[in-house]
């Protein structure tokens, strides 16, 4: 983990399938790659996913903002670059940072709430998760945005 507590959690190639018929990656496909991201992300940090579930982590985007830059293409490696933003009683938001080559492509901030699926409620992050996200929050004015609960 570098100092300024951002962490590379993920490298994807772009594949012919994922591009349009301008060879870009489709839009939606970025929201795909901040999933598998996170999902990364959490390993890197301790908390591999299928613990995540058995700890009470079930986390449910419940806002997303997408800011593009410039085009992926067909064959670019994308590196994203994943930011805790803020973490509350029972949410936190992550920034995912894309780039290629170290040249931005675009950044999505999603917002999570933890949720039980018996009740489809929101329910306190797991202590130990909340722990960890915590000491990992970027000090910044941006924090703010996109916040959590």
């Amino acid at each position: 983990m570098r100092k300024d507590r951002r962490l590379i959690a993920y490298q994807h190639r772009v594949r012919y399938h994922e591009t349009d018929t301008q060879t870009f990656l489709f839009n939606a496909r970025y929201m795909e790659l901040a999933d598998v991201a996170m999902t990364e992300w959490f390993r890197a940090i301790g908390h591999p996913y299928p613990g995540l579930l058995d700890d009470g982590l079930d986390p449910s985007v419940v806002k997303a903002e997408i800011t593009f830059s410039r085009p992926a293409k067909f064959d670019d490696v994308i590196d994203v670059d994943v930011t805790c933003l803020s973490v509350g009683r029972s949410s936190f938001s992550l920034r995912f940072a894309m780039s290629r080559g170290g040249e931005p492509v675009s950044e999505v901030r999603l917002v999570y709430v933890n949720v039980d699926t018996a009740t489809e409620r929101s329910r306190p992050l797991p202590e130990s998760v909340a722990h960890t996200l915590r000491g990992l929050v970027e000090p910044s004015p941006t924090a703010a945005h996109g916040g959590a609960e």
